[in-house]
């Protein structure tokens, strides 16, 4: 590997989403090498360090944003934690590819972007990696390219069971709940393929009466051009799947947001002449993602998705929230 052309990178918290998805992910990166963790107790990250082959574990986040051999941080932690050690990783002068959602509102996520406007040289991104997945980059062209008309609605819908009061996804104060776990896909997929933000939205949000997180919500967005509309839940059956329909036909992704990478997946084109299933070939979102941050790093241009996107997607989550409580349309 060309040290010279490699992005070193370390791992802040042993969170779930890093051990199991993005650091394998990393890991095969042509540009990428992760060199080590970070945890709260030692002996967890040397755990983690030592399941995974990794070369360092650092006993705090500190000791590892004090490591000059770091380039970049990923930053999984809990959402209520992004902002600020991301921050902290700035001022250390490290690269951050931030776990979704970057913050727990939009005025949280704001401390981050303005941060980021200190650090010039120093990229910052929002770690969405459907968006990195060939099915996506097939739909979106597939879009543009008006292969099913003029795109009027979206319809997608995430889903999955889990009611354990201890996991941070059930924990409300630090910004637990469906719509900034999982909701917030639906949000930024429409945009994505719409091209913008939405004009104006409505929301219905179900609280748990115990637990106080956001259980089960649906929203309606507005573009300027048609709709998309979709339902998030962490307590009910899972699943998950993207309709988008123009006026002459529609896109069907089958795993549109936790997609395999040991098997191909389908997406489907079905149009006035029939249905066309296309086979995309095995491939890993995370390396995918972590290849293009660190291209933008190794390159100093800037990255795939920038900070405004988040921007617009957490005002767009605030918005859902807000129109969840008031009963009745919010503009942006």
């Amino acid at each position: 590997m060309d040290e010279a052309r490699t992005v070193k990178w370390g791992v802040l918290s042993t969170a779930k989403i890093g051990v199991v998805k993005v650091i394998p992910g990393l890991a095969k990166a042509s540009n990428c090498e992760v060199v080590g963790l970070a945890s709260r107790e030692r002996s967890k990250a040397e755990k983690v360090v030592a399941d995974l082959g990794l070369s360092k574990a650092y006993g705090s986040y500190e000791e590892l944003l004090a490591d000059p051999d770091i380039d970049a941080i990923y930053n999984p932690l809990p959402n209520h934690l992004h902002v600020d050690w991301s921050i902290k990783a700035l001022e250390a002068g490290k690269h951050v590819l931030c776990e979704k959602p970057l913050g727990v509102d939009a005025n949280d996520a704001r401390r981050l972007v303005e941060a980021a406007e200190r650090y010039p040289k120093l990229k910052v991104m929002e770690a969405f990696m459907y968006r990195f997945n060939k099915q996506w980059i097939e739909a979106k062209a597939w879009v543009d390219a008006e292969r099913i008309g003029a795109l009027r609605t979206i319809q997608s819908f995430f889903s999955y069971y889990n009611v354990d009061p201890a996991d941070i996804r059930n924990q409300s104060d630090i910004g637990g709940g469906a719509l900034l776990d999982i909701g917030c896909y639906c949000i930024s997929l429409s945009r994505f393929l719409f091209g913008e933000r939405p004009g104006r939205v409505m929301g219905i949000v179900e609280r748990d009466p115990v637990m106080k997180i956001d259980r089960l919500a649906s929203g309606v967005m507005e573009f300027e051009t048609g709709t998309s509309s979709f339902t998030c839940s962490t307590q009910i059956a899972p699943y998950q799947r993207v309709q988008i329909v123009g006026t002459v036909g529609r896109i069907e992704i089958e795993i549109p947001f936790n997609a395999p990478n040991d098997r191909e997946t389908r997406i489907w084109l079905h149009g006035p002449e029939g249905t066309e299933e296309v086979a995309i070939p095995i491939c890993d979102q995370y390396t995918q993602q972590g290849e293009a941050f660190a291209a933008a790093a190794l390159e100093d241009r800037p990255v795939p998705t920038a900070l405004s996107d988040a921007i617009d997607n957490m005002e767009t989550i605030d918005a859902i929230f807000e129109s969840g409580e008031t009963n009745a349309w919010i503009a942006l």
